[in-house]
């Protein structure tokens, strides 16, 4: 019985209680149906007593072979019903857990009873729908881990890149200040310029520290004053625009909350604004202002053409037009704000403007 699958065992055991049922009725009427007396009355109110053993005896064993047969038969139909009206959602479930076994999305147990294999159909279907949301969760996460191992390996890639120029020219200017070759000779004019390599090998490698160091740190957002916190950080670009003869304007609401992380959010905005100021001429200007729910910043410069803009965001790379790295910086600026704003879900556009000719970043808060 062990072996069976589940409709034969319940058919077997239903039609075995049913035969015993079936067995020990007849028993009990073949022996107790003799020992019954009838009794009858006359015209004359006499009760007379008649011994019908051999009559009943005789009934019964003529009637038992045909009750026998109709119980059986009756049996087994009833076996057949009710083993059916069991094994069929079963079944049924079974099959759909193979389906889900293989990871069909579309498995579903079907659920037509409120009874416990109702409920244990149900309870299937959620723990089903379940796993596919951990599984789809995990996919996310895997291929957002992948995607990060790879914009690691680009970014270790062109930092190489990027600290091999400096790094080659500085060994070369220093060979030949020890090896006495022509001009190099005059260590007073190039000791200045080996120094000035080294700072800005220097400022490239903190660049690339902290930059690296942005998808690991995990600063808990907080209620800030959007309004007072780019007052704090506007104050030094006021001071750095008006030295190099530069406008910058200022227009913010007395208050403007949000919920965000404050050192992350104010690094991003401050790379923003050192763009704006420095890629902006003198007797130009710089904008800062609140539209509804939107920080914009922009600044009057020579518009940056549309197949020019993604690629600004990609870390050290530079436009044609400020390829060098005193005018162009290190080509992180923008790759920083992009990494921040993306990590705190913040919505960006970095667009030209046709009337004043320039360049608007807008955060969408």
């Amino acid at each position: 019985m062990k072996r069976l699958k589940l409709f034969p065992k319940i058919f077997f055991y239903t039609l075995s209680i049913l035969l015993f049922v079936v067995v020990i009725t007849h028993g009990l009427i073949y022996l107790l149906s003799p020992q019954m007396q009838l009794a009858l009355s006359t015209q004359d109110d006499v009760i007379v007593s008649i011994r019908q053993e051999p009559f009943v005896t005789e009934a019964v064993a003529r009637a038992l072979p045909i009750s026998l047969s109709c119980s059986l038969l009756i049996s087994v139909v009833c076996s057949l019903l009710f083993s059916k009206a069991i094994a069929d959602p079963i079944k049924k479930i079974t099959a759909s857990t193979e389906q889900m076994m293989k990871l069909d999305h579309g498995a579903n147990c079907p659920i037509h009873t409120k009874d416990e294999i109702g409920t244990l159909a149900q309870n299937v279907n959620k723990l089903y729908s379940g796993l596919l949301s951990t599984i789809e969760h995990l996919e996310r996460e895997k291929d957002a881990v992948r995607d990060m191992e790879r914009e690691k390996v680009d970014f270790l890639r062109a930092a190489s890149h990027e600290l091999k120029t400096p790094v080659t020219a500085l060994n070369a200017t220093l060979e030949n200040m020890i090896l006495g070759v022509g001009k190099y000779q005059d260590y007073a004019a190039y000791l200045p310029e080996c120094k000035e390599m080294v700072e800005q090998l220097s400022g490239m490698v903190h660049e690339i520290l902290e930059t690296s160091k942005l998808n690991t740190t995990d600063e808990p957002a907080k209620p800030i004053d959007i309004a007072e916190l780019m007052a704090e950080l506007c104050a030094p670009y006021q001071i750095i625009a008006a030295a190099h003869q530069i406008t910058f304007f200022l227009d913010l609401p007395e208050q403007f909350p949000a919920t965000l992380p404050a050192g992350r959010f104010s690094k991003a905005v401050s790379n923003i604004l050192a763009n704006a100021v420095a890629y902006t001429e003198a007797g130009k200007s710089v904008s800062v202002y609140m539209d509804k729910n939107c920080l914009i910043i922009k600044n009057e410069c020579d518009p940056i053409p549309d197949r020019e803009i993604r690629r600004l965001f990609e870390p050290f790379y530079r436009p044609d037009f400020s390829r060098s790295r005193e005018n162009g910086g290190n080509g992180l600026g923008l790759y920083i704000v992009d990494t921040l704003l993306t990590s705190m879900n913040i919505f960006y556009a970095f667009a030209p403007m046709k009337s004043p000719p320039g360049m608007r970043f807008t955060i969408h808060l």
